[in-house]
């Protein structure tokens, strides 16, 4: 199978099983945000220090595929995330969490290079979002029950993951001072 089919080269390209739109779709900017989270993550687990988070940052990522599936297909598809995904990023959440010291102020996203790229990766996460928010805000459009909810959940996972990536190298959070 060859890799280049021309078909996109009028600026348009096909849905899983449906129709042909134009690359500037709101549809494809959802997934394709998913999908650029996607190969943050995989930038983010080639870091030193990684390995704590590994399988769960895998996880993720076939996850991603599967919403990003989702995000693809107009119509009815099949769900493939579900609640459960989000209970299991909320548990992650919680277990990172109970080992880190309490928030008390907003933190700059810096630290080691993991905990700044997990960073990256948040509000990229945080961007496809927002775009499948806009996405669900056009009538005609139809996204999958709990992709608003898992991303926003990601997010979160992301922040506290960085914050942990941080304190499994002894680097304090830099805190925010107004200027």
């Amino acid at each position: 199978m060859k890799i280049y089919t021309k078909t996109g080269d009028a600026g348009e390209t096909g849905l899983f099983g449906g129709p042909r739109v134009r690359k500037d779709h709101a549809r494809i900017e959802a997934f394709g945000t998913v999908d650029e989270l996607n190969s943050h993550l995989g930038l983010v687990r080639t870091l030193p220090g990684a390995a704590t988070f590994d399988p769960l940052l895998r996880r993720i990522q076939s996850e991603l595929f599967d919403l990003g599936a989702e995000l693809a297909t107009p119509g009815d598809a099949a769900e493939r995330i579900g609640t459960e995904h989000v209970a299991v990023i909320e548990a992650a959440i919680d277990d990172h969490e109970r080992r880190l010291e309490p928030l008390t102020c907003f933190v700059l996203p810096t630290g080691t290079p993991l905990a700044a790229t997990l960073h990256v990766a948040r509000t990229v996460c945080r961007r496809a979002e927002r775009r499948v928010v806009a996405l669900a805000a056009q009538l005609d459009m139809m996204i999958p029950s709990n992709a608003i909810e898992y991303l926003n959940r990601l997010g979160d996972l992301l922040f506290v993951l960085a914050r942990a990536a941080n304190k499994q190298e002894n680097v304090a959070d830099d805190p925010w001072h107004p200027a």
